[in-house]
């Protein structure tokens, strides 16, 4: 029959809805307190309420349960050494973004083998949120399809939009109606004013077209969220400088946006040179115990090997070692944190 529609599609299957997902994996009472409570110290640290720093910190990409399980239960014993200084997020990222082609995450391909089996990916996903967020570790993800959050966005205390994502309008939409802080990357080229520019739509009522908890198409109205911020991730150059900062500040004080600054120092601040990382972590720091009190907190690439390694077809990648960005090892992510620590109570 001649038809003009779907013709690249090669083949369509149902999804699970997110309430149906949720109510197999539901998050307890005392995990939702705990994202609750978590989400509100995230806001007081944002705003200077708190004198404590965030730290995002974990790999670039989690791609074995267990592993990143185990990364947890590290990071989390770590958490409570440093707890009363530095606030641990645990960076659990299940999408990646694709400047062209190549493994897109745990919830798309989630056996790492072209096949796609996304319903397997998101419930791997939401189970592995859940184990986390019960060692009373918080979890910080990006945002990435605009679906997705549905099924793990009550598991999550702080959410990112990415470089690539910043200046779309569906994106910010979205941010306007979660319901934690939201960290928006500066453009890949460094342009500042698109995450300022973002920060103040998502801070707007908005309406847009999504899917709702049973599954369906749906119009959800927005009150705005109030707690998005810049998150410094460089340009064509690094931008974590104390100058970089200064500069920023200008510009939100103009846009009137109150939430400190986070500087991811991976990315372009580190080059995309994984061992860089400290430089990137030992300024900021350093910048915060000279007085400047408008940097809320950093993002660490960290994994529980340090380096990548590329997907070999055939082979089974190592649990322990990134797959995408280059990440530091566990023993350096610890040492760092400890050294801040350390120098944050000078």
């Amino acid at each position: 029959m001649l038809t003009s529609n779907n013709i690249n599609i090669i083949s369509r299957a149902p999804l699970t809805s997110p309430k149906a997902i949720k109510s197999e994996l539901p998050l307890s009472l005392d995990a939702v307190a705990k994202v609750i409570a978590a989400r509100q110290e995230i806001c007081d640290i944002l705003l200077g309420k708190s004198k404590k720093i965030m730290m995002i910190v974990g790999p670039c990409s989690i791609h074995n349960r267990d592993s990143a399980l185990e990364y947890a239960r590290k990071l989390n014993a770590l958490r409570e050494k440093v707890s009363d200084r530095i606030f641990i997020i645990m960076r659990a990222y299940f999408e990646k973004p694709r400047t062209t082609i190549g493994w897109k995450g745990m919830i798309y391909d989630p056996d790492i083998n072209g096949s796609y089996n996304i319903e397997k990916g998101i419930f791997a996903a939401r189970k592995l949120l859940l184990q986390i967020v019960d060692l009373g570790l918080p979890v910080g993800t990006e945002m990435l399809d605009l679906i997705i959050p549905q099924y793990v966005a009550d598991a999550v205390s702080w959410a990112a939009i990415g470089a690539r994502t910043t200046e779309s309008q569906t994106h910010r939409q979205l941010a306007s109606g979660l319901s934690m802080p939201v960290g928006f990357k500066n453009a890949t080229d460094g342009n500042l004013q698109v995450a300022v520019d973002a920060i103040s739509t998502a801070n707007s009522q908005h309406s847009f077209i999504g899917v709702t908890e049973e599954g369906r198409i749906g119009v959800f109205r927005t009150a705005g969220n109030s707690f998005g911020h810049v998150v410094l991730r460089g340009g064509s150059q690094p931008n974590y400088s104390a100058e970089h900062i200064a500069f920023l500040k200008v510009i939100l004080d103009r846009a009137k946006i109150k939430c400190g600054i986070i500087v991811d120092c991976s990315h372009a601040n580190s080059g995309k040179q994984y061992e860089e990382q400290k430089v990137v972590l030992k300024d900021v720091i350093q910048q915060i115990c000279d007085g400047e009190d408008r940097i809320a907190g950093l993002m660490l690439e960290s994994n529980l090997k340090p380096g990548s390694r590329k997907i070999i077809i055939g082979e089974t990648p190592d649990p322990e070692i990134s797959i995408t960005d280059s990440c530091i090892g566990w023993e350096e992510t610890e040492e760092l944190i400890l050294s801040a620590y350390n120098d944050l109570n000078k």
